[in-house]
């Protein structure tokens, strides 16, 4: 079982779906937003907003969002956990490519984790949320 305090800093990041509902605009259509986070800090490094119609984030996608990992950490992980029904093909890939292991957890384990940041994005697109 994972636990949050069992991480050092930048030892292991997550990967996931921030929003429970697609964000809607009306220019751009509907979007999904992929996070990157410290598992040890919740630091959230950075967002994607990927298209609804995508299956999953294209690669320049993924490539920006480990690229704003890495600025903002001055690092990689050694670890990349990554929801088992979020499809990250590609995120995964590209983590890989950059000497990240890429570990599948099933969702209700990663909640310790990513519960408060899904639970402050949906306050926040509430409109209950700080701007």
């Amino acid at each position: 079982m994972l636990e949050p305090g069992a991480f050092d800093v930048n030892e292991a990041w997550v990967a996931f779906q921030l929003n429970d509902r697609p964000v809607c605009t009306e220019a751009d259509g509907d979007f999904n937003v992929l996070a990157l986070m410290d598992a040890a800090s919740d630091y959230i490094f950075g967002t994607e907003f990927v298209s609804v119609t995508s299956r999953e984030p294209s690669k320049p996608e993924s490539v920006r969002l480990l690229q704003c990992g890495e600025t903002k950490a001055g690092t990689f992980p050694a670890t990349l956990f990554v929801p088992e029904r979020l499809r990250v093909d590609i995120l995964s890939a590209e983590a890989e490519r950059r000497g990240i292991k890429v570990l599948r957890i099933p969702d209700e384990q990663l909640l310790r984790f990513i519960g408060e940041a899904r639970r402050g994005f949906a306050a926040y697109m509430r409109g209950d949320g700080p701007r």
